[in-house]
């Protein structure tokens, strides 16, 4: 699972039947650096299916292969990357 920073949302002309009635969002992983407020801990931007309605800006927790097609078992779901949770608040220690 990683944490990522949402940036925006995708727009889809047709989808899987299966897919209606979430929405599809922009989000960029986050290193440690990235989690600390820092621009350069921040991954390549990828595509993740929301059914908890994150908005710009939000933290969440991503699952991605098959884990991100679990909660949805035994129905079989076409993603690859999935939002578990939306993150109120992260707190880091330095070891």
């Amino acid at each position: 699972m990683r944490i990522a920073n949402v940036i925006g949302r995708v727009t889809l002309n047709k989808c899987h039947p299966s897919l209606q009635g979430a929405t599809w969002l922009v989000a960029v992983p986050l290193t440690l650096e990235g989690l600390a407020g820092k621009d350069k801990g921040r991954g390549e931007p990828f595509v993740v299916y929301d059914e908890f309605g994150a908005g710009q800006g939000a933290r969440i927790a991503v699952s991605e292969g098959t884990e991100a097609a679990a909660p949805f078992y035994p129905a079989t779901k076409p993603i690859d990357a999935y939002n578990a949770a939306i993150l109120d608040t992260i707190e880091l220690e330095s070891l």
